[in-house]
């Protein structure tokens, strides 16, 4: 029996594509993971509970690689927008520094003046 056609064209068995299939086995090993990791949380909570943030640390160290791809493309839009509204915060804070900058040196330039001119000018 031969496998679907389009067009002519045998375009495979519908079970090579099946998604459901490494659903299931994502599944199942992510329950097993968290079965584990809660198992050893309770454990740690029951002999030392200060461990617990290192466990959390651990599990997600172990997780990252195998989810970051995915979340790093929905947090990519996210990432792009803080840096630039930093850039730009930055920018507006060079300006402000610089014009805050330039008014104290008037302002000193001003008294430099002023004291130059009472130094020249003979007390009656």
């Amino acid at each position: 029996m031969e496998g679907p056609k389009h067009n002519g064209e045998d375009i495979g068995h519908p079970a090579e594509t099946d998604p459901l299939a490494e659903t299931h086995e994502n599944r199942e090993e992510l329950v097993a993971t968290a079965a584990t990791v809660a198992v050893v949380g309770a454990g740690v909570l029951v002999f030392e509970a200060a461990l617990l943030p290192g466990l959390v640390l651990g599990v997600a160290a172990m997780l990252v690689p195998k989810y970051l791809p995915k979340i790093g493309a929905a947090v990519n839009p996210l990432v792009k927008s803080t840096v630039r509204g930093a850039y730009k915060i930055g920018q507006k804070t060079k300006e402000m520094v610089a014009e805050m900058q330039e008014q104290v040196h008037d302002i000193v330039a001003e008294v430099d003046a002023e004291g130059a001119g009472k130094a020249r000018a003979p007390v009656a």
